[in-house]
């Protein structure tokens, strides 16, 4: 993260004796991004966090192949029809990846057991429910609308408030704000669209007793579970620049123009071949004669993902893409607005509509995306046609 923060308690100096009341050191540990060359933080723990006990192999659990997206086609995929069986790491279904990021669906009321990514960041999307992230650094308590970014190497856990429904993204490396929203020191600056003030970390340190705990961790060569001496939610403070955090859509502040501007004005996150936009309510282009909805677009570098997660997408009436639908528009095919919605929404501004009420999470990539088995298990045969009607 572009700013730094101190939770709980740290010694003065980095790296010099920090004492436990009964006169024991306690334990650094120094979490640090591409060869501790870019952002770190420096954790402090009642034990050793290099302490375990046991190791085991654990089997990938089904429906995590990938077949290519052939023959080429947009696609729909209703997630209102999945259900999924577990927590929000283990129950999420695969729909959509590549060596970039993987993308993935979850419906869950239970919690998840102890978690590390040792492959890349997670953004997790919160669609519907409340749920608390509990982690080494602390705790975030997440609702809808959240997004909620999970720094490489962080153990963690995800505590449902009844049932969440979230979009899981995986990324292979880092996920971070636009570097054109932040000043070569880290900055947000004022353009952005967002700030430091809308984004949440946690705030106290999270400490719980354990002996002999499992995590789950996921590494390039697969899964494996740790079991940890003690557990490994025993740190007293940390400080640095990195660290979870959660930011809401709802906070997205929309760039807009006298006419339609295209979708990197949306962008709110970038990850290693992929960037994350967000869609929320805005004005409507405002030129005396704007076409106030997206023209057809070909993105020639892209695979476009969308997740329609509120309002009224009235570009895309009568395609069947409802609150809750995923459409994938890859490279290689033109697409936009439906049939007669141009026309429509010329109307409904002549009659004094203003706004859009649009919300839509969207992931672009720069490499083709090739299909889950969840994706292909609520997808809509008849999406594809839907222009030619």
């Amino acid at each position: 993260m572009p700013y730094y923060q101190v939770v709980g308690e740290v010694p003065r100096k980095r790296h010099v004796q920090f004492r436990r009341p009964d006169g024991g050191l306690y334990a650094e540990e120094l979490m640090g991004e591409e060869g501790f060359s870019s952002d770190s933080s420096l954790l402090y723990h009642r034990h050793l966090p290099t302490a375990i006990v046991k190791a085991e192999a654990v089997t990938s659990p089904p429906g995590t192949r990938l077949e290519p997206n052939l023959p080429l086609a947009p696609r729909h995929f209703r997630t209102q029809e999945l259900s999924t069986v577990g927590d929000l790491v283990t129950g999420r279904m695969l729909l959509a990846g590549n060596g970039d990021v993987r993308l993935s669906y979850a419906t869950s009321d239970q919690p998840s057991e102890l978690y590390r990514n040792s492959m890349g960041d997670e953004c997790v999307y919160v669609q519907r429910g409340s749920v608390r992230l509990e982690s080494t650094y602390g705790v975030i308590e997440a609702g809808a609308g959240d997004y909620v970014v999970v720094p490489t190497g962080t153990i963690h856990r995800w505590v449902p408030d009844g049932q969440v429904n979230v979009l899981a993204i995986e990324a292979s490396g880092h996920i971070r704000p636009p570097k054109r929203y932040l000043s070569q020191y880290g900055q947000f600056l004022e353009h952005a669209p967002y700030c430091e003030r809308d984004l949440r970390s946690p705030a106290e340190p999270l400490l719980v007793e354990g002996e002999e705990v499992p995590v789950l961790v996921r590494t390039r060569g697969g899964l494996t579970r740790l079991v940890y001496r003690n557990h490994p939610f025993d740190v007293v403070g940390w400080d640095g620049c990195l660290y979870p955090f959660a930011f809401n859509i709802e906070d997205f502040e929309p760039i807009v123009k006298k006419t339609h501007a295209p979708p990197p004005v949306h962008q709110t996150f970038e990850g290693p071949g992929f960037v994350v936009c967000s869609f929320c309510p805005r004005p409507l282009d405002f030129h005396p004669e704007s076409i106030p909805i997206p023209y057809n677009h070909h993105n020639v570098d892209s695979d476009e993902f969308m997740f329609y997660v509120g309002g009224d997408y009235s570009a895309r009436k009568g395609s069947g893409i409802d609150v809750g639908s995923i459409s994938l528009h890859p490279a290689g095919f033109t697409h936009g607005p439906q049939p007669g919605a141009v026309e429509a929404v010329i109307d409904a501004v002549s009659r004094g509509i203003t706004t859009t009420s649009e919300m839509a999470v969207m992931v672009d990539t720069f490499r083709p995306l090739d299909l889950g088995q969840g994706a292909l298990s609520c997808e809509d045969p008849g999406y594809a046609w839907t222009w030619a009607r």
